[in-house]
């Protein structure tokens, strides 16, 4: 099987939830433009894609629903957020001051805060690369860009 096969194509965020701050509208369409760009995304037993993936929130816990690039269903992983609420929690606490601080701080203070952000992002990449763990084999790089659109999601909803 060639590397191209496991691999993202489309990546759609659940509409339903509405939109957000223009920050954190950059945010998504930043993380779904490098998320198609380069991604190693291998679900579990199945023999190659590329996958569509529609991530979405239901019942408080994150939804992804893998297809195939026709549409042909592959699986969809349920998982609790319990994992995530405090990184999350966190990670948008410190994202307010980074926002806040571009505006205003000095360079040193918006260094500073920003290793704090990329910090707790790293976390919480790790969570869900651990929780997607013998469901979907996914590189580190590729759990950051998810982790990304999953706080979109979590901030939104």
């Amino acid at each position: 099987m060639e590397k191209g096969d496991f691999r993202l194509c489309d990546v759609v965020l659940d509409d339903t939830i509405g939109r957000s701050t223009p920050d954190v509208e950059h945010e998504r369409a930043v993380a779904i433009f490098d998320l198609i760009e380069e991604n190693s995304f291998t679900p579990i037993g199945h023999s190659g894609g590329p996958y569509r993936l529609n991530i979405s929130l239901a019942d408080s816990k994150l939804v992804f629903a893998i297809a195939t690039e026709g549409g042909e269903a592959v699986a969809t992983h349920i998982l609790s957020l319990t994992p995530f609420r405090r990184i999350v929690k966190d990670y948008f606490l410190i994202c307010e001051s980074y926002y806040e601080a571009i505006r205003s701080a000095s360079p040193s203070r918006i260094e500073a805060i920003d290793m704090g952000r990329r910090g707790i992002h790293n976390e919480g990449s790790q969570t869900l690369k651990n929780r997607l763990g013998g469901k979907i084999d996914i590189d580190f790089d590729t759990a950051r860009r998810l982790f990304t659109l999953v706080c979109v999601l979590y901030w939104r909803g």
